[in-house]
């Protein structure tokens, strides 16, 4: 077990440089250290003396991959990729354009994206693992049938659409919670109950079909004929045996959202104008800020390999019949 985590680590090395490679070069095919200057400084204060002097005090007066001008290993280190890129391995984010510490902005703002993620995430497996399993009981029923239809019907709304008529049914019409904002301590429920009650209900159809899919397939299995065969009843059979041996699928699919927990969410962060890492992000992104979109993408690199490999570990915990070598 110890030499397989060593040796994950050791291949998430290359993976997180090439990430951080493309990543760069993708920024900068669009985005130049000269667009850069331009939007940071604005209109009026655009001169060639003006765009020099904030490339030089932010480090983009310097060559991108690979610096002729230099020789030996400066060829490589007298770059922007590897001042502004290497230096996250050591999660030394840096400043963001405007000056602010990104790792003091990445601590503030992960309290009200995990507020909102890990309810949606611990709540929305409860609900859609409920739901698929009373689907299955009820197989081949009204139940099972009208179930599937509602899963369709809500898989082909856009998330979109439900904060919208969230935020303008509760919010604007009924006043059940504020609309946007945020607050701290207790305060902070009446801001995160429409958020997380909207990020559990665009997510069902889709999750709700996928595990009730899996346990359909668990269902004709050898061990549920012997099971069955036995004497065993069917309530017996599903929530005792079937889920049981669901759990690596369900295992599977919840480490994809690991990242998310601390990430936030882009768009619900951003529409209740709550100040965590998602809205952190889009902000970056609209002001053209590298090195905030450069740490958050490093940033989820490094939570989604790491959720790989505590999957790959919990796997050995719900099937003794795994071995990590």
């Amino acid at each position: 077990m110890f030499n397989y985590i060593i040796r994950r680590i050791i291949y998430a090395v290359p993976i997180l440089i090439g990430v951080n490679l493309i990543t760069f070069s993708l920024f900068f095919v669009v985005n130049t250290p000269d667009d850069m200057a331009r939007m940071q400084l604005g209109i009026k204060y655009v001169t060639p003396e003006a765009i020099e002097k904030w490339k030089k005090e932010r480090g983009y007066d310097k060559p991108l991959l690979l610096n002729s001008d230099e020789a030996g290993l400066q060829k490589f280190t007298q770059t922007i990729f590897f001042e502004k890129s290497l230096a996250m391995f050591v999660f030394d984010f840096g400043r963001a354009d405007d000056g602010r510490d990104i790792a003091r902005e990445i601590k503030s703002r992960m309290i009200p994206s995990l507020a909102i993620a890990l309810p949606v995430f611990i709540l929305g497996l409860f609900v859609y693992i409920s739901t698929a399993l009373i689907m299955v009981f009820f197989r081949a029923t009204n139940i099972d049938f009208w179930g599937v239809i509602l899963c369709v019907a809500l898989m082909s709304i856009s998330s979109l659409f439900y904060i919208i008529v969230g935020q303008f049914l509760v919010s604007k019409v009924w006043h059940w919670v504020p609309i946007s904002g945020f607050g701290s301590g207790l305060d902070a429920i009446k801001f995160l109950l429409l958020p997380v009650i909207i990020g559990i209900i665009s997510s069902a159809g889709s999750h709700i079909r996928w595990y009730r899919t899996v346990f359909l397939e668990e269902m004709n299995k050898e061990y549920v004929r012997t099971a069955r065969a036995k004497g065993l009843s069917e309530r017996l059979v599903l929530f005792r045996h079937v889920l049981r041996n669901a759990l690596i699928p369900i295992l599977t699919g919840a480490v994809v959202v690991i990242p998310l927990l601390f990430l936030g969410s882009l768009l619900v962060e951003s529409f209740f104008g709550i100040p965590g890492l998602g809205s952190y992000t889009i902000d970056a992104i609209n002001s053209q800020d590298f090195a905030i979109v450069r740490a958050m993408v490093f940033l989820g690199s490094i939570l989604y390999i790491t959720g790989l490999v505590l999957t790959d570990i919990s796997y050995t915990l719900v099937d003794p019949r795994i071995r990590l070598a």
